[in-house]
């Protein structure tokens, strides 16, 4: 039986550039990092923008974007390809790790720390001054054009002794540290996403520092940006914020009775 490729996303560069709004610097940290052909990691809580991030500036800079969602059973093998049973014969297929080599694409590995441990065998002669990607079965070496990137991600907040880059893979890479953005920024971001008023996305965004608060007491991790604005969203299309608020920043943080109750009270004390 054939095996599945993993899934991934290839936004071409014609798509136009994503909504992005910067926050320090890394839209250039990025640019001068492709023009010098460094891999770049990028760490930062779940939501925050970097998966966007990178998505805004492979349009910006005109190449296609291979995007992989890394996690527990995801190998070495489905990165680079592997000989598959189609139409009755044995082909090599390209997974998107050779195929962004070719093409003198992006690859972005997100949540890399999730893969298995040979993944990062298979990146490694991508990310020093040798820029090869060899492919065993195959026979080919393929050497990455300038254009070719590697940028990962993870996030810190979820690592632990079994879960972590080695400081031999960490020191390959350029690294920037993602954060949710200032609460100005923030509510800019929520309304430009959803159209809703810049004073009702400032009101969410006070509550969601609020909660970002709990982390690490009553929460695992805070409120994402992508969760803020899912609530924009709802409250936008007609539905009461106390109402939205519940669905997307209570229910999806915890599983707690208690917790969720805490965390609806501080919503009605916020919008009551």
């Amino acid at each position: 039986m054939a095996a599945v490729m993993p899934q991934h996303d290839r936004t071409p560069a014609s798509d136009g550039q994503p909504y992005y709004r910067p926050v320090a610097g890394e839209c250039e940290l990025f640019e001068v990092a492709f023009r010098h052909r460094l891999p770049l990691l990028l760490k930062g809580p779940t939501g925050c923008g970097k998966t966007r991030f990178v998505a805004h500036m492979a349009a910006r800079l005109g190449r296609p974007l291979y995007t992989v969602a890394c996690h527990d059973d995801l190998t070495a093998a489905d990165l680079s390809g592997r000989y598959l049973l189609q139409g009755g014969e044995t082909r090599w297929v390209d997974g998107p790790l050779t195929r962004a080599v070719r093409e003198g694409g992006i690859c972005y590995l997100d949540e890399v720390v999730e893969a298995r441990r040979d993944v990062t065998v298979v990146i490694h002669p991508l990310t020093d001054d040798r820029r090869v990607l060899p492919l065993e079965r195959t026979g080919e070496l393929l050497h990455a054009p300038p254009e070719f990137m590697l940028v990962v991600s993870y996030n810190p907040g979820y690592q632990h002794v079994l879960k972590n880059l080695k400081p031999s893979t960490r020191q390959r890479f350029v690294s920037m540290e993602f954060d949710f953005p200032p609460p100005e920024a923030e509510a800019e971001i929520v309304a430009a996403e959803t159209g809703l008023s810049g004073e009702r996305c400032a009101a969410l965004v006070n509550l969601a520092a609020r909660l970002r608060a709990l982390k690490g007491r009553d929460l695992d991790e805070g409120v994402s940006t992508r969760l803020l604005v899912y609530c924009a969203t709802l409250v936008q299309a007609g539905m009461r914020i106390d109402e939205a608020a519940r669905y997307t920043l209570v229910e999806p943080l915890s599983d707690d009775p208690d917790v969720r109750a805490a965390l609806g009270e501080l919503v009605e004390m916020t919008f009551g």
